[in-house]
């Protein structure tokens, strides 16, 4: 590819969308683009599950009609963007990363997806994610590897490993991933890209049968914070079909970051550890010269570290039930097909009594209030992703949780 590909391949959404608008730059042009760089790294990234050349195009060309009969374009028009596999598309096969639902093509998107759409933004394809989302790597029986984008040695971190890749790369503009238990977050630390998880309902939930309990929320991950805040402001905002979104208000989260960077009086809690015992030395000096450099802008550091509980005893309680009241029924049928690890999830589920899974939802609102609790004493909590760099793959595809660095008890 030219050195011209490249860059415009790394140009931010809302300027591709400016040069789209001012008739600079055509939706076809970035949209193949963007596929073309896909195909490519397929073989090497393995970033996608599905790529919808024909449908994108398409789209495109009606985008670039749109644009040259003056009609109303969207903030995101003609912005080719991607999905992470575990989200609905509609026409578009959706696998949730197993081959139970290979052959599985909604019949309408979801909501984010829906909004997006209807902002100008051209779908390209399904980005990798493992079985159900349920692991902090991106690998399964579906697609095989995703490999992080920097080194495809390491792993690229889930469960939005494909969509942190592609954004990444420059394998499209905006990119949609999911995030219960850091799924959004953990992959956007690896690959160095932007992700966040908002507060739940920010973006409509409309595809988890359980929109009560549920805490796994759609986000955005983008190479710039201006994109990811253009992606919340177009996702966000009430749908009926989310308990958790009922009421909240579009907003433009644009706004936000285009104010003066003014920290006066804020008082941030710096917790480097959070409940860890290891964090990696160089990621700790780096991420403490981050947060010391807030002080320039007004804000007071405080460092807590106070011993912090680990949720994932009641977390895994919680989740592990839910899988398997979800898909506990395919075992019998489908368990040669299916990740391993998934299943021994579904399995220990059976050990959980009705008792033990209350539990676990009454430890995870105390939880929930802890944490708010340090906000009558912070502004802010900042506290690193990860504890070290992105692990390496071995060979039998486990991982091996080892880091250098400072140990405390």
């Amino acid at each position: 590819m030219s050195d011209t590909s490249v860059d415009l391949a790394y140009v931010s959404a809302s300027e591709v969308a400016r040069l789209i608008k001012k008739g600079e730059l055509t939706s076809v042009e970035v949209t193949q683009l963007a596929i073309d760089r896909a195909n490519a790294t397929q073989g090497t990234l393995n970033a996608f599950i599905t790529i919808c050349e024909d449908q994108a195009i398409e789209a495109a060309r009606s985008s670039d009609l749109a644009v040259s009969n003056g009609k109303e374009l969207g903030p995101l028009q003609g912005v080719p963007f991607t999905v992470k596999d575990l989200i609905n598309t509609q026409g578009v096969r959706t696998t949730m990363g197993s081959l139970i639902f290979d052959e599985n093509f909604p019949k309408s998107d979801a909501v984010a997806v829906s909004r997006l759409k209807e902002a100008g933004a051209i779908l390209i394809g399904k980005t990798t994610t493992p079985e159900f989302g349920h692991k902090p790597f991106t690998s399964a029986p579906i697609f095989g590897d995703t490999t992080n984008a920097w080194d495809r040695h390491r792993i690229a971190g889930g469960s939005s490993g494909g969509a942190a890749v592609a954004a990444a790369a420059g394998l499209g503009y905006i990119h949609v991933g999911t995030d219960g238990g850091g799924s959004i977050r953990i992959p956007s630390a690896a690959n160095g890209i932007v992700g966040m998880k908002a507060t739940l309902g920010t973006v409509p939930n409309d595809s988890n049968p359980d929109s009560f309990g549920n805490y796994s929320y759609t986000g955005p991950m983008t190479r710039t914070v201006s994109d990811a805040a253009l992606m919340l402001s177009i996702m966000s905002g009430s749908h009926p079909s989310d308990v958790h979104s009922v009421g909240k208000k579009q907003k433009d989260y644009q706004g936000y970051i285009s104010e003066p960077g003014d920290l006066s009086g804020f008082r941030i809690a710096w917790r480097p550890l959070l409940g860890n015992t290891i964090i990696d030395t160089e990621l700790l000096s780096i991420t403490s010269k981050a947060v010391k450099s807030l002080e320039s802008y007004g804000a007071k550091i405080i460092e807590v570290d106070d011993p912090f509980e680990s949720p994932e005893p009641f977390w895994r309680i919680i989740n592990q039930s839910a899988w398997k009241a979800r898909f506990g029924e395919f075992l019998s049928d489908w368990s040669s097909e299916m990740t391993p690890s998934f299943i021994r999830s579904i399995q220990e589920a059976e050990d959980y009594s009705a008792t033990e899974l209350q539990e676990a939802i009454y430890k995870r609102t105390t939880l929930f209030r802890e944490i708010q609790g340090w906000f009558n004493e912070f502004d802010l909590v900042v506290t690193p992703t990860l504890s070290r760099t992105a692990l390496r793959w071995i060979a039998t595809y486990t991982i091996l949780l080892l880091s250098k660095g400072r140990k405390r008890v």
